[in-house]
């Protein structure tokens, strides 16, 4: 029969999703019943994001049915609402949803370079192609490459309720600063105007009843991405790095922002995975090899996707018409969006 420090020792070994630390530190585990071979835990988590309990259970399940003289194991979950961190009651947190907007999904990343903004714009082409009704925000007012990407010089106007109206291209809500400006010039503002900027960009435009808003963030965990995700009402996350673990430093960053702030992680993306050489097929691993897969299964989280290094993104995105319209068999970058596509739309449904 297996004793109460073994069960607790083999619980020691789950660790909480996002986190190094593990239930048993984190007093989650509330109490143990041994009756002979049949094991009973009580776990209490305060969470809003339901693939936490989930993965929890996964990997206590698997621990304590590992364990030697135990036929049965059973977890009792108490969740709970998570406290607000400014009143320490359980009441909701001070954030608001976007006017005409259904689900809201955050794209971001620790580090510029890693193609976020590639990413960004293909995922919101892909679940467009879902029948979806979709909207891309680029909240990156320093570097707005959005406008370009869609291969639109098209400047925004205002309705008579004085909202910004979005730019229509491929079946797309659009805005950017990209929109605004001239090829060679720049926003040059502090931090709090920045901010009121984006907070325009999402409030006061005129979203046309979106399944789905997504947020093309700017690198790095700055102002303008803190104000985002402690004021808007997110849906979830995801996370753009490459293989090599610069990349997945700044990634580990990006994601604590969230998780402090009970957002929940919906996956990883690794971009840049790998390339195939055209003329024998070898595949090269030019950043590495499995930073991306290594990382989300260290902080329980899906990995949605692995994109390689085609020159067909490249060109696309240069020329206005991103990668995810041409058919998922003329690309392997574009099937692999649109499998996340799909896999966002079974974790974040639009109902």
């Amino acid at each position: 029969m297996p004793t109460d420090s073994e069960i607790r020792a083999a619980l020691a070994t789950v660790r909480y999703p996002g986190f190094s630390r593990d239930i048993i530190s984190f007093g989650l585990v509330k109490g143990i019943a041994i009756d002979g071979g049949k094991v009973t835990v009580d776990i209490s988590v305060a969470t809003r994001d339901p693939n936490i309990p989930r993965l929890i259970h996964e990997q206590a399940m698997e621990v304590l049915t590992g364990l030697p003289g135990v036929t049965e194991a059973k977890l009792n979950f108490d969740i709970k609402e998570p406290p607000n961190a400014a009143t320490g009651s359980a009441d909701k947190l001070p954030k608001s949803s976007i006017p005409g907007v259904k689900k809201i999904i955050a794209v971001a990343s620790g580090k510029g370079g890693v193609g976020k903004s590639t990413v960004a714009s293909n995922l919101a082409v892909a679940l467009s192609k879902t029948g979806a009704k979709v909207g891309l925000c680029d909240c990156d007012l320093y570097g707005p490459s959005i406008a370009h990407m869609f291969g639109s010089n098209e400047r925004p106007y205002q309705n008579e309720e004085q909202q910004i109206v979005p730019i229509e291209r491929y079946g797309l809500q659009l805005i950017s600063m990209g929109f605004l400006l001239d090829d060679d010039s720049a926003v040059i503002v502090r931090g709090p105007v920045a901010t009121r900027y984006t907070q325009q960009f999402l409030r006061q435009c005129a979203w046309d009843n979106l399944d789905y808003l997504i947020l093309d963030l700017p690198p790095g965990t700055g102002d303008i991405q803190l104000t985002i995700v402690q004021t808007v009402a997110l849906d979830g996350a995801v996370i753009v790095t490459t293989p090599q673990e610069v990349a997945l430093i700044d990634a580990r960053k990006a994601i604590s922002m969230f998780q402090k702030v009970n957002v929940p992680i919906l996956g990883i993306i690794e971009n840049m995975s790998y390339f195939i050489c055209p003329s024998d097929g070898q595949v090269y691993h030019i950043f590495g090899k499995g930073g991306g897969e290594n990382e989300a299964k260290r902080l329980g989280v899906p990995l949605l996707g692995q994109v390689p290094i085609e020159m067909t993104v490249r060109e696309a995105g240069d020329e206005g018409h991103p990668i995810a319209l041409e058919e998922a068999d003329k690309s392997a970058a574009s099937k692999v969006f649109h499998e996340v596509a799909a896999k966002l739309r079974a974790s974040v449904p639009a109902v």
